[in-house]
């Protein structure tokens, strides 16, 4: 009697949740449909007003990320219900259709942050996707090494080619041991000798960038930071094989010139470029890092305005959504690029090379010029 009274009240149970996740999914899906709904609205009511679009986009997208969320707890409880499944993947078009219209109307600040975003593919993702028989080096042969630099040998399309580029972390401890991605001297000294190595084997170069900015600690000052970056300069507009650089994510102060001097500069869709943070700036010039949004607009830091700008060379798609809601995509994108400008370059003599290097970045912000 009392096993049959066990299994009865076990079947009782296994029923009451069955009904309660399907009507916690029901709900859920409403709420989903509803608020989807109140974004479309609140989005299409701008019209052709593309200032109030700009000022909103941050907020949209907010609420696109809790409503996949939503829908992601929902495919969960479908289990084999293919109605509810044909529901959810309506709602993804709806969310993806308008993902693309606010993704158009993001401002430089809101940029900034999906240029931060810590789900971002990193160089050692890039070089996991696009390179293969990496082999990373070491040290600068001087002071020791910085984990806030990564270098090494790799293939690129069956060739030999040198990568290297900041590399951030995730977690806290990887942080720390890569410094948050601000390099001190020995990883500027560090890339300027296998950049060398490179040089004598006659192996292209592609660089990553990807920090907030090289390290201003006491120590790092110590040792000489502002003659390492500056001896990157001037040695990388001397070196006589092809380099690449790209940014990523985001390429802050002269720390991110400091392996960025190339022959073709490209920049992610979703990346920024600039000599000083958005806060930073801020701080300085209104004495209110708050105002960063206002900083980040001001100083043109999106890969669209360097673009018009005649800083960089190209800019790079990311997935829809971007780089960081699909890392192979991402990096296959990035590698289609790649691969195009490299071709570009190898069919140049190495003297047109080195000169039209240097002459790139002498005529930079020359927008005057006399008669």
């Amino acid at each position: 009697m009392k096993t049959k009274l066990a299994v009865a009240k076990k079947r009782g149970m296994q029923y009451t949740g069955t009904a309660k996740a399907r009507a916690t999914g029901d709900g859920t899906y409403a709420a989903s449909d509803f608020l989807l709904s109140m974004v479309e609205s609140s989005w299409a009511g701008f019209n052709g007003d593309h200032s109030r679009k700009m000022e909103s986009a941050g907020k949209a997208q907010h609420e696109l990320e809790k409503i996949e969320q939503q829908i992601a707890q929902l495919e969960a409880l479908a289990g084999e219900n293919q109605e509810a499944h044909r529901k959810l993947q309506q709602l993804h078009g709806r969310v993806n259709t308008l993902r693309q219209q606010i993704y158009a109307h993001l401002n430089a600040w809101e940029k900034t942050e999906l240029a931060r975003h810590p789900q971002r593919p990193y160089l050692l993702d890039y070089i996991e996707r696009i390179f293969s028989d990496w082999s990373e080096i070491h040290g600068d042969r001087s002071f020791g090494d910085d984990p806030a630099i990564v270098c090494g040998m790799a293939r690129f399309q069956g060739e030999d080619v040198l990568v290297l580029g900041h590399q951030k972390a995730r977690d806290t401890r990887q942080k720390v041991y890569r410094n948050f991605g601000m390099p001190n001297p020995e990883g500027y000294r560090k890339a300027l000798r296998v950049m060398r190595m490179a040089e004598k084997f006659g192996r292209p170069i592609f660089t990553f960038v990807d920090t907030p900015g090289a390290y201003p600690g006491l120590g790092a000052e110590e040792r000489g930071q502002a003659e390492a970056i500056a001896r990157n300069l001037r040695e990388m507009s001397r070196i006589q094989v092809p380099i690449i650089t790209t940014v990523t994510g985001e390429g802050g102060s002269g720390g991110a010139l400091a392996i960025a001097v190339a022959d073709r500069v490209l920049m992610m869709e979703n990346s920024i470029y600039s000599v000083i943070s958005p806060e930073g700036c801020a701080s300085i010039m209104w004495r209110d890092s708050s105002k960063k949004d206002l900083a980040a607009q001001a100083l043109r830091i999106t890969a669209g305005d360097l673009s018009e700008l005649g800083c960089i060379d190209g800019i790079v798609p990311e997935p829809e959504g971007g780089a960081h809601r699909d890392h192979d995509a991402a990096a296959a994108l990035l590698s289609t690029a790649l691969q195009k400008h490299y071709a570009e370059l190898k069919k140049l003599p190495t003297r047109d090379l080195v000169a039209s290097r240097y002459d790139k970045f002498r005529n930079m912000a020359q927008f005057y010029t006399t008669q």
